[in-house]
């Protein structure tokens, strides 16, 4: 298979990036159920920022949300979102509905790879029988299941797609090499071929599972020297002068992959009749840092009802991303003890902010009046502001309430109040 044909299923912050530079080397077609996805793509337009819009214009990057358009491919490579229900529990409504499109189109032969984020064993025993299911054909014979778990992290420019290690696994040799040639020509990375499927499907959940429960940890100390009336952040400095310490840092947890993925792992465990204790607690401590937050800025307050300002409501800074973005506990939180809160985010799309939370983000924030301003989220034109540009947004007496220590150095003007993670 010298010049596979290949759809990408699904064209958000994992599918898109890909799918562009897969075309670089390959005929690729990129296929979203979204038509006003694809219509603003085809306007050279990427709302998520990962891709230049220099970059997409100039793509060889077919694009469709039509079905039947990407029949006859060679690979299909699903990244579709792998979200929890209300529950934590693994909603693989969107797994279910790819593998049905796929599964309607695929010829014999075909090879269908989820980068989509699953517990060991999925890929197999989920995704397989419902592409059987779909196609009448048969998993092993008549097509062929792979597994090359997304690596890439929204904003970040130095681990992009085409830079990182790709790791793929098969459901046969052949496969792991077809695998291997594909994503081997498109990153410099280069490729790790894993043992099995399942063993990649444990590989990608345990990466953020680890991360989770290391911030939790980081949390948790953060809980016990504020008690103590110690500066977490000077701890950490301190802390970090030893070789092997592991540089962790506080703060709210969210985003589509950290907060979710270890759902997915301890899902797995406990289907196994394992408690996964460990994951679980990190996961608790992780989910309850908002209405920690926002406790500890209502006293901080005094328990007055107070006009808060809170400056940025992505998931993490500096990228458009509000997928699971835990500054919305926090703002819940402070509502729910009667303060009035506004938001603005120099980055967020308002429209989005509107329909997935019902929050109206202020267009610009006012000078002057607040009672209390929240540095949510450290993006740039935020962590640039001097001690000036934070005193201007607060009255005299007022309180200054930063979570990520953006503004931990700045000397502010007497008077003012501050409180910090």
């Amino acid at each position: 298979m010298s010049q596979p044909r290949i759809a990408v299923i699904g064209l958000g912050y994992v599918g898109l990036p890909l799918a562009v530079a897969i075309a670089r080397h390959f005929p690729t077609i990129g296929f979203d159920i979204n038509p006003g996805r694809i219509a603003e793509l085809a306007g050279g337009h990427d709302r998520t920022g990962e891709v230049e819009a220099t970059a997409l214009r100039s793509s060889t990057l077919r694009l469709t949300h039509e079905v039947e358009a990407i029949r006859g491919s060679d690979v299909y490579i699903v990244t579709v979102p792998t979200p929890v229900d209300a529950d934590n529990k693994p909603d693989l409504t969107p797994l279910h509905k790819a593998c049905a499109s796929v599964g309607a189109v695929m010829g014999k032969g075909a090879i269908v790879v989820f980068e989509s984020t699953v517990y060991p064993g999925l890929t197999e025993e989920i995704c397989g029988p419902a592409l059987e299911a779909a196609s009448g054909l048969v998993s092993g014979r008549d097509f062929f299941l792979g597994y090359s778990p997304e690596r890439i992290n929204p904003g970040a420019r130095d681990h992009t797609v085409d830079r990182i290690v790709k790791v793929v696994a098969g459901q046969t040799p052949e496969v792991t090499e077809t695998l291997a040639a594909v994503y081997g020509g498109v990153t410099s990375g280069g490729v790790f071929r894993a043992t099995s499927i399942r063993v990649a499907e444990a590989a990608k959940v345990i990466e953020n599972a680890q991360r989770d429960i290391n911030i939790a940890f980081i949390n948790e100390v953060t809980m016990i020297c504020q008690r103590l009336g110690i500066p977490v952040q000077d701890v950490l400095e301190t802390s970090a002068t030893k070789w092997n310490f592991l540089n962790f840092k506080p703060g709210l947890v969210g985003g589509h992959c950290i907060g979710v993925d270890p759902f997915y792992l301890a899902e797995c465990a406990q289907k196994l009749g394992h408690n996964p204790e460990i994951i679980l607690a990190g996961r608790r401590i992780n989910d309850g840092m908002g209405a920690y937050v926002a406790d500890r800025i209502d006293q901080a307050l005094d328990g007055r009802p107070s006009r808060i300002l809170i400056l940025g409501l992505t998931f993490k800074e500096n990228v458009p991303d509000l997928r699971n973005t835990k500054v919305v506990d926090v703002i819940a939180r402070l509502e729910s003890k009667g303060h009035e809160v506004a938001v603005h985010d120099a980055f967020a799309d308002p429209a989005e902010a509107k329909a997935a939370y019902g929050l109206t983000l202020l267009p610009r924030f006012e000078e002057g009046g607040f009672d209390c301003v929240v540095g949510a989220v450290p993006h740039r034109p935020y962590a640039a502001f001097t001690a000036e540009t934070v005193a201007a947004l607060v009255r005299a007496d007022g309180l200054v309430a930063d979570i990520k220590g953006m503004w931990r150095h700045l000397t502010l003007p007497a008077g003012l109040k501050r409180w910090q993670l």
